[in-house]
C-alpha cells in the first residue's frame, strides 16, 4: 500500500514541481519521501524473488553515478548542444516507447523488450545508457546556474532533477538485473 502510494504522490508531486518550479524548496523533499517509500517497497518486493539483487542495483547506480560526474567533470564527455538534443530525443522516445507498451499490454501484447531474451536484455542496456546519460543533463544544469547566479528555488529544481534522473537509472538496472537473474 505504501509503495502504491509512494507511486502516486510521486508523480503527483513530480508534475508540481515541474510546473512550479519556484515551490522546489517545499515540493522536491516531498518527493524524496514518496520515491522512498516507492522504491522501499519496489526494492523489498523484488528482493523477495531474487535474493542479494537490490545491494547489487544500489551499488551500481552509485557506481554509473560517479563514473558519469567523473567523465563530466574530466570533460570526457562535453554536453554539447547536439549531445544534450540527442538525449532528450532519446529520453522522449522511451517515455513514448513505454507509453505504448503499457497500452499494448493492456490488450494481452507482450513485446520481446520485456523479455529476458537478447533482444529485451539489449533493450534494458540501451534504457540504462540513455538513463546514465541523463546525468550529463543535470549536472549541466547545476554548472549552468551556478554561473549564471540562478536563483535560490533552482538549488532544489536542479537536486529534483538529479533525484529524478538517480530513481529511473535505478529502477531500470534493477529491472535489467531482474532479466539478467531469470535467465538462470
Amino acid at each position: 500500500m505504501l509503495m502504491i502510494g509512494g507511486m502516486i504522490g510521486g508523480l503527483i508531486v513530480a508534475f508540481i514541481t515541474i510546473f512550479k518550479k519556484e515551490w522546489s524548496g517545499i515540493t522536491a523533499p516531498i518527493y524524496a519521501i514518496f520515491e522512498g517509500l516507492f522504491l522501499g517497497g519496489l526494492s523489498a518486493w523484488v528482493e523477495s524473488m531474487f535474493p542479494g539483487i537490490v545491494i547489487k542495483a544500489v551499488m551500481l547506480t552509485f557506481g554509473v553515478f560517479f563514473l558519469m560526474l567523473m567523465a563530466y567533470r574530466l570533460q570526457l564527455i562535453k554536453p554539447t548542444q547536439k549531445l544534450m538534443m540527442g538525449i532528450m530525443i532519446a529520453t522522449g522516445a522511451i517515455a513514448l516507447f513505454y507509453f505504448v507498451q503499457m497500452i499494448l499490454n493492456m490488450f494481452g501484447v507482450i513485446l520481446p523488450t520485456q523479455g529476458n531474451g537478447m533482444i529485451g536484455i539489449g533493450f534494458s542496456v540501451v534504457v540504462v545508457a540513455i538513463a546514465a546519460l541523463n546525468l550529463i543533463l543535470d549536472f549541466k544544469m547545476v554548472e549552468d546556474g551556478v554561473a549564471q547566479g540562478a536563483p535560490k528555488f533552482m538549488e532544489w529544481y536542479a537536486s529534483f532533477g538529479l533525484l529524478v534522473t538517480l530513481v529511473w537509472l535505478y529502477i531500470e538496472i534493477l529491472h535489467l538485473l531482474m532479466k539478467l537473474q531469470s535467465r538462470n
